[in-house]
């Protein structure tokens, strides 16, 4: 799609594009009024058309997970922005956050309009104080503007929004984890079912939407879910945020439709690797996510389908690239110190096989190991997270997919480059 225009970031070179001023003048806050004058099902629809799919990770379609919300309940609904941006090589929430605030909030009315929310909460990573601030300027605008609080812009719909800070956990970017620490307590996943939409935050409904899924929405309500649909793959079209890091030269945050070709993003939009070195293997979906050899990364599209063939995932579409200087062991066992060190320690699995990954490659990597340890490293990642099948989606052992999240790398860094880890064995102890 060569003619393709920024959506997301379009004006995010521009001088006090974070104000609410500068956003009222190129359109904002008319997709909220729009949406106020339909019934919140025709919302919930509309998004549902547009098949917008989750930016967080998960890559769920946010209008079928707003239509999980109860009809038929007393209860109170919630929204809550995950701004917990804790993925490695992920770092597109919290340009959003600077740039373009109140893109992400109208977002967040529009969501909470059409799920029957009136108390939302941002929760934003704890170390992301200079985008805590600007989101406080953004809300504080969006109250003395009407377009939060009591009667938004004339109509009879109300809405408070408040921020909650976490504690920098990577586990809280888990949608119960997150409900488990805003709720005040320890950030422990959740066994599902129930899912948050019918038991989340005070045991109430509750909708959990990432900062770049929750910026698409006034632009689907403004443009029609068909022009979205008309950008990129049929079943998870739309504009993506791409993070690209590692060795590149020229890394960083671009905005390209669904379905774009990762070598393009590697050679054309990030600049190539630098010093002539060659592309050795790539995250395509942050550190979680398995990684590719050069080849495969030369021959896939940037599709949540299309990476799943490959047997691994977009995620939070972080691009992660590694030359052919990258020590494949070393950086197995820095991912694997990750790991290890973000369980929350609820599950067996877990706590005691991230620790023992480390152990083993630690080993591993000071001359210790044995031939042994390579079996054994994969024993311990299927305990971890199950035998990988992406045919059947989500298999691990764990109750939450941190499991999966340290073993899939882990093992695809000793199933594409054995040959460097067996290097690392003493030479008495090779078995030929």
């Amino acid at each position: 799609m060569s003619d393709f225009e920024p959506v997301l970031t379009e004006h995010i070179h521009q001088k006090d594009c974070h104000t609410l001023s500068f956003y009222k003048s190129v359109g904002g806050y008319t997709a909220l009024e729009k949406v106020l004058k339909m019934n919140p099902a025709e919302v919930t629809e509309e998004v549902k058309d547009s098949n917008l799919r989750g930016r967080g990770g998960a890559g769920f379609p946010a209008g079928i997970k707003w239509g999980f919300i109860p009809k038929d309940t007393d209860k109170p609904k919630y929204l809550i922005n995950n701004a917990d941006e804790s993925e490695p090589g992920t770092f597109k929430d919290r340009l959003l956050m600077n740039k373009v605030p109140h893109q992400m909030l109208e977002g967040m009315i529009i969501a909470a309009y059409a799920i029957g929310c009136q108390t939302s909460f941002i929760y934003i990573r704890g170390e992301f104080y200079k985008e805590f601030k600007m989101l406080e300027m953004a809300v504080d605008e969006a109250y003395e503007s009407n377009l939060l609080g009591q009667n938004i812009l004339g109509s009879n719909y109300n809405l408070d929004v408040v921020i909650h800070r976490g504690a920098g956990a990577y586990i809280c970017g888990e949608e119960t984890g997150l409900i488990e620490s805003l709720e005040g307590k320890r950030g422990w996943p959740r066994i599902k079912p129930p899912f948050p939409a019918i038991e989340g935050y005070l045991q109430s409904p509750t909708i959990v939407n990432n900062v770049e899924t929750l910026s698409c929405i006034p632009h689907i309500i403004t443009r029609g879910a068909s022009w979205f649909k008309s950008i990129g793959p049929e079943k998870g079209p739309g504009p993506r945020l791409f993070c690209i890091s590692g060795r590149v030269n020229n890394p960083g945050v671009f905005e390209e439709p669904m379905g774009i070709a990762l070598k393009d993003l590697i050679f054309e939009r990030a600049g190539g690797i630098p010093d002539g070195k060659k592309l050795k293997a790539v995250f395509p979906g942050g550190s979680s996510s398995a990684i590719l050899t050069a080849e495969e990364a030369l021959d896939v599209n940037m599709d949540f389908d299309e990476l799943v063939e490959k047997k691994t995932m977009l995620g939070s579409a972080g691009v992660i690239v590694m030359d052919e200087t990258v020590d494949m062991v070393q950086a197995c066992l820095n991912i694997a110190r990750f790991y290890a060190h973000e369980s929350c320690g609820q599950c067996t699995p877990c706590r005691e096989g991230t620790a023992w990954l480390v152990k083993m490659l630690t080993r591993l990597v000071n001359g210790g190991g044995t031939p042994k340890d390579i079996d054994m490293i994969f024993e311990i990642t299927d305990n971890i997270g199950g035998l990988i099948d992406f045919s059947k989606g989500s298999f691990g052992k764990t109750i939450c997919p941190f499991g999966e999240a340290v073993a899939w790398p882990v093992r695809s860094f000793v199933e594409k480059f054995k040959d460097e880890f067996l290097a690392y064995l003493p030479k008495e102890k090779i078995v030929v």
